[in-house]
């Protein structure tokens, strides 16, 4: 568990788009690390080929390959981070599956299963129908998006028969405890 800033589970090398952190062209870069401060964008810790470590990059800023397709924070996250400590997750199970993204704006975007992020110790946590994971994805556009696990369909290809949004899935609202009589 980290509080404000952490490690990704493994190091993504990725692109900082032009004029985000300067004037430049499309950067290189190494993502190492991830911010969390209430009512921000996920905050990307970057190496950069010259050496200089630049903190707090937008995800929506960040691409795995030079794009021109125009990208928005709404685009690279559905909501945003509503706490100080979380825990990154490398899901060994969902490790490089392809997976079917919906953005806030019911966009759909094919792509692959990067890493979880798991907000602990906030208000949104502790609440069953608030609590959420966020899934970073690589998408098949070249962006990077966090969304939480409703917006996200994994294709696990020895198990999943079709990608389709299920209706049925109702939101947990209720606690559940061991010791309750």
């Amino acid at each position: 568990m980290f509080t404000h800033a952490g490690s990704l589970p493994r190091h993504l090398y990725v692109w900082i788009e032009p004029n985000a952190i300067g004037q430049h062209d499309w950067l290189r870069a190494v993502w190492f690390g991830i911010t969390s401060y209430p009512g921000r964008a996920w905050g990307c810790h970057v190496l950069l080929e010259c050496g200089a470590i630049y903190r707090n990059v937008p995800l929506h800023k960040v691409a795995m390959r030079n794009t021109l397709e125009a990208w928005r924070p709404q685009d690279a996250q559905t909501w945003d981070a509503y706490g100080w400590q979380f825990s990154t997750i490398e899901y060994p199970y969902l490790m490089s599956n392809n997976v079917l993204v919906k953005l806030r704006d019911k966009r759909e975007f094919a792509g692959e299963y990067l890493f979880t992020l798991v907000p602990v110790a906030d208000a949104f946590s502790a609440a069953p129908e608030q609590s959420k994971e966020f899934m970073f994805c690589a998408l098949s556009n070249g962006r990077i998006t966090a969304q939480p696990t409703n917006h996200v369909l994994v294709d696990d290809r020895s198990f999943t028969t079709e990608l389709v949004w299920p209706k049925f899935l109702k939101r947990q609202t209720d606690w559940h405890s061991a010791e309750e009589t």
